[in-house]
This record gives structure tokens, C-alpha cells and sequence, in this order.
């Protein structure tokens, strides 16, 4: 390594959203990004501030989360992750740490972001997932939820189903798919797309489930996107069925699906 570069490091991070406040570092709140930089800053012996591919917020989980962060001094790449993972907390782990290209920002050089949202379609509850998936007593009908979904898939302005406004940038998004598997009484529905808007998977998600449990016809998500009114979406899926399963970058990707198996 050129002893003038300043390197750039790459980790792959999962982690339980339950007791945290969101990524987003919060000096009087618990936070993952307080987390990793209190860690980093034991390790590295200088402050480390950290760049997240998505700001998730508080209770919602990751299991393909990427940061990147730059350092003056250096660490051994291959003990990285352990040490790591010896300095952060048991809701927080570094799947993967590596060294990054010259520049690299885990925001600004992801291709798609994958998010995963679990939901437990039955009538009663459960104590396993009530913190990991969210509890829809009313039957989903799947393919009455992937025809309101349809509408969604392409280049759009999705303001209807954004939940801050962009301090800067407008609502024009890319959604690439929207997929629902099915197991047993466990959904996980797949949405990808180019990059979201604050708590946008989370309100796609309650209007869909709106118009797939017959609540609100099947056209009620489309006239939603098109109204262009903040108001008119269904409701908010809660944030603890939410989690951002992987990033894609230029010969890299960290899709770990939610695992819905028994």
C-alpha cells in the first residue's frame, strides 16, 4: 500500500433495528452508526465517521447493510471483521470487511438497493417473530397483491408513498420489481429499485396489503402513485417487518434474502 494513500475500507453489516434508534449516528440515542464508529474509533485510535448505503430507521433491521469509511492509519484487513465484532454489540455484526477503491462511497456508488418485508399472515399472533415480521390477520390474497403492485414497477414520482421530502433531490424513483414468496403463513416481499425514498418500502407495503386483503380495490394503489398527493397512500407498514437485505455495486453484491423457512 502507498503509504501517502489514505485507504478506504468496505464492510458488510447485518443487524437487529429492535433497540436502535435508526442508522443515522444520534449523539443521546443508541444508533448503529454509534455503534460501529465507538467500535472503529477503539480499533483505528482516531475518530471514524461512517457513510451507510441506506438510512434505515429506527426497528428496522439489515442484513446486507454496506458502510465505508476512510482512515489516516490502517488496520490488518484480514483480522478486520473480528475485531470488529469483538467491539460491537450482539444486535450488531460485520459479515464481510474489505479494502475499497480510492474514493469509493457505499451511498453514492450503489447500482440497487434490495429491500426484504416479512409478513405473518394469520390469525393469531406469534412470540417469535412479533419483532421480525409484521402480523396481518386478514388473508392476503398474493396475486391480487402482485396486480396492485404492477402499477409501482418502473420510473415514477412516488411522493404519495414518501414519508419525509428529500432535503435535496426531488421523488423521482426507479422500483424494478416487487416479488412476494410465500411459506406457509410467512411472506417476504421483495422490492428493488434503483434508491427509495424516506419510508417509502414501508408505505408501498401497507397500501398493497390494503388492496390485497380487500380493504381497497386492486386499482387503489395506481390512482395512489398517480394522485401525486402525499395523502393519498394507504397505511404504513411498521418498521420492524422492514429489512434492507443487499446492495449491488459495480462486481458486488450483498443480497442475503430474509430466510422464511421453518
Amino acid at each position: 500500500m502507498n503509504p501517502s494513500r489514505v485507504p478506504t475500507y468496505r464492510l458488510v453489516v447485518e443487524y437487529d433495528g429492535s433497540a436502535f434508534h435508526g442508522l443515522q449516528y444520534q449523539p443521546a440515542l443508541r444508533t448503529v452508526a454509534g455503534a460501529l464508529e465507538t467500535a472503529l474509533a477503539r480499533l483505528f485510535h482516531q475518530v471514524v465517521k461512517i457513510t451507510a448505503a441506506g438510512r434505515t430507521d429506527a426497528g428496522v433491521h439489515a442484513t446486507g447493510q454496506v458502510i465505508s469509511f476512510s482512515t489516516e492509519r490502517t488496520f490488518p484487513i484480514e483480522r478486520l471483521a473480528l475485531a470488529l465484532n469483538a467491539n460491537t454489540p450482539a444486535d450488531v455484526v460485520v459479515r464481510d470487511a474489505a479494502l475499497a477503491a480510492d474514493g469509493f462511497s457505499a451511498r453514492f456508488d450503489a447500482l440497487e438497493r434490495v429491500y426484504d418485508y416479512l409478513i405473518l399472515n394469520r390469525a393469531f399472533p406469534s412470540a417469535l417473530w412479533t419483532a421480525r415480521a409484521w402480523h396481518v390477520p386478514a388473508a392476503i390474497d398474493d396475486v391480487q397483491f402482485v396486480a396492485a403492485a404492477e402499477p409501482l414497477i418502473g420510473e415514477h414520482d412516488f411522493v404519495t408513498f414518501c414519508g419525509e421530502l428529500p432535503e435535496r433531490g426531488g421523488t423521482i424513483r426507479e422500483v424494478r420489481s416487487i416479488e412476494v414468496t410465500r411459506r406457509d403463513d410467512l411472506l417476504r416481499v421483495t422490492v428493488r429499485g434503483n434508491a427509495f425514498l424516506h419510508r417509502m418500502v414501508r408505505v408501498m407495503v401497507g397500501t398493497l396489503v390494503g388492496c390485497a386483503t380487500g380493504y381497497r380495490e386492486v386499482a387503489f394503489a395506481q390512482r395512489a402513485l398517480e394522485s401525486r398527493e402525499r395523502g393519498a397512500a394507504g397505511a404504513t407498514a411498521p418498521a420492524h417487518g422492514l429489512y434492507l437485505a443487499g446492495v449491488r455495486y459495480d462486481g458486488f453484491d450483498t443480497y442475503r434474502p430474509v430466510d422464511i423457512a421453518p
